[in-house]
């Protein structure tokens, strides 16, 4: 490559007010009164989003393969096309009351990154792809992140296809349905290397005033259902020194579910989110409690000793009150480390183009987790207003739009070659 070139690719920028404008063209589908996007797996919303999709793919010359899960893959050719493709993406599907950007915006930049080379002329080394992956949000039917899952081999097919919503309805029916069953089997697609490109979903990027975040990895997750058995009793009649309130006992190892974090910084995140509570009565004495926990770091290693703490601190409580105390896993995720090779191609992009960056880790799963298991992956996020996401006013920056494309349009050529 000669030194005109290099400079010329230096250069290169993607059109941001494009790139805004397909997202909020993609946003009418399944809008929202308050602002958001309500468009849930392989419904009729969906079929209208990946069609669009699809359309804007062939409008850039695309060629695309769809699945038997209903990934879809939209292929720019490179120079050498028996090598592995250098693959974006992210999903379409949203949570009952989502927002514009969370995974629309990892497909749409892929997109956008084509049209730059088109736009420019540039033909790269390796074929470039950009993915969409179904039911990542699992919002309708899990498990969540399904396409990626069943690509990945982290369950079968058969088990996807089976999943039903609340009305019964199947993933397999309901991909029939829309049209959107390929001839592909999941995973037999090869994979050079994946970047996707996100919203961050979380403060920390905001709260630093940093522009990117070089994601090293997503925090490893366990799920537990805790059950604290006592027994119910009349609020009135029943001396406090003689009651058995599960309530009470369940409060305490709540708490401890939140200390377990703070005594593991700066990842560690514990999180009761549900709670039920039986007989639910203003007179009665809490008989029953069962809620969730929620227990997130860094390592595998981590999570587990915060949940051991946990479990310990339930122990205590129990031969303390004499109170039953079950702890059930539910789900695990491990933690998943980045390949540090597009880490890298993300830093150097970040850098080379002069935005503010900082590392980052992901608390919210991906579908870069499968990808990982794969091939060399990486993500870069860029900040949210406030922090929030899968909520109807997520909001972000163009500016802040534009320079998570930019950055990704440069790691993706410095794997695919130009």
């Amino acid at each position: 490559m000669d030194t005109a070139t290099r400079i010329d690719i230096d250069s290169l920028r993607i059109n941001g007010d494009r790139l805004w404008a397909s997202l909020m063209e993609l946003a009418k589908i399944g809008a929202t009164p308050k602002g958001g996007v309500c468009r849930l797996t392989l419904t009729d919303l969906d079929k209208q989003g990946r069609d669009l999709v699809i359309g804007w793919a062939k409008d850039a010359g695309l060629t695309i393969t769809i699945d038997k899960i209903g990934n879809g893959f939209m292929r720019r050719a490179g120079r050498n096309n028996a090598l592995a493709p250098i693959i974006t993406g992210s999903h379409i599907d949203t949570q009952p009351t989502g927002g514009k950007f969370d995974g629309n915006y990892g497909v749409l930049a892929g997109i956008e990154v084509v049209r730059t080379l088109n736009d420019h002329g540039i033909e790269t080394e390796a074929p470039i792809e950009v993915a969409f992956w179904t039911n990542e949000e699992g919002s309708r039917f899990v498990p969540v992140m399904m396409g990626s899952g069943v690509f990945a081999k982290a369950f079968t097919l058969e088990h996807a296809y089976a999943a039903t919503d609340t009305e019964g309805k199947t993933v397999k029916d309901e991909l029939a349905r829309i049209g959107y069953i390929g001839e592909q089997e999941p995973g037999d697609h090869p994979i050079g290397a994946y970047f996707e490109t996100h919203i961050e979903q979380g403060p920390v990027l905001e709260d630093n005033d940093k522009t990117i975040g070089v994601v090293q990895g997503v925090l490893g997750i366990r799920w537990f259902d805790c059950t604290v058995t006592g027994m119910e009793a009349h609020a009135g009649p029943t001396p406090m020194a003689l009651r058995k309130d599960a309530l009470q006992v369940a409060t305490h190892l709540m708490q401890d579910v939140v200390a377990s974090a703070l005594r593991h910084p700066p990842h560690g995140r514990g999180t009761v989110g549900m709670v039920q509570v039986f007989p639910n009565s203003r007179n009665v004495i809490p008989g029953r409690v069962k809620f969730s926990i929620d227990l997130r770091n860094a390592t595998d290693a981590l999570v587990d000793e915060m949940a051991g703490e946990v479990k310990a601190c339930a122990a205590r409580l129990s031969a303390q009150t004499g109170l039953a105390i079950h702890i059930e896993l539910v789900s695990s995720y491990s933690a998943i480390g980045f390949h540090p090779d597009c880490v890298d191609a993300v830093a150097r992009a970040a850098a080379r183009l002069g935005y503010s960056n900082m590392h980052a880790v992901s608390g919210a799963g991906h579908d870069a987790v499968y990808m990982a298991q794969l091939a060399p992956s990486g993500m870069i996020f860029i900040p949210c207003k406030d922090g929030i996401s899968h909520n109807e006013i997520e909001d972000a920056k163009p500016e802040h739009i534009t320079a998570g494309c930019n950055v990704l349009l440069h790691a993706m050529l410095e794997r695919a070659g130009v």
